[in-house]
């Protein structure tokens, strides 16, 4: 779908609320690990906290911007490969992980 065929009002994916039973994912420090870092998919904007799954170096990883009154805070999850890594963004956006 092109962005022009977006409904109106459309502005990015929200994820799911944490469900119950939630898994606490370990959050990381940034250290810039590559050159070139390709986002291929993000939530919504509008939210205090944006996940961005990216990818690098032939791994991914979600990447977490938690906006707070002093500034934002980024951190990552730990680089993996395709398979787990699109298991972990699904599981984000389905509320099972936070």
């Amino acid at each position: 779908m092109a962005i022009d065929e977006l409904p109106a009002g459309y502005h990015g994916v929200h994820p799911a609320h944490p469900k119950a039973g939630w898994e606490r994912l370990e959050w990381r420090e940034c250290h810039p690990c590559a050159i070139r870092i390709r986002v291929l998919e993000h939530t919504c904007e509008c939210q205090d906290i944006v996940y961005e799954l990216c990818q690098a170096g032939g791994l991914l990883f979600v990447r977490r911007h938690y906006r707070a009154a002093d500034g934002a805070v980024v951190t990552e999850s730990e680089w993996l490969r395709a398979v787990p890594a699109r298991r972990l963004w699904t599981n984000i956006l389905l509320g099972h992980v936070r």
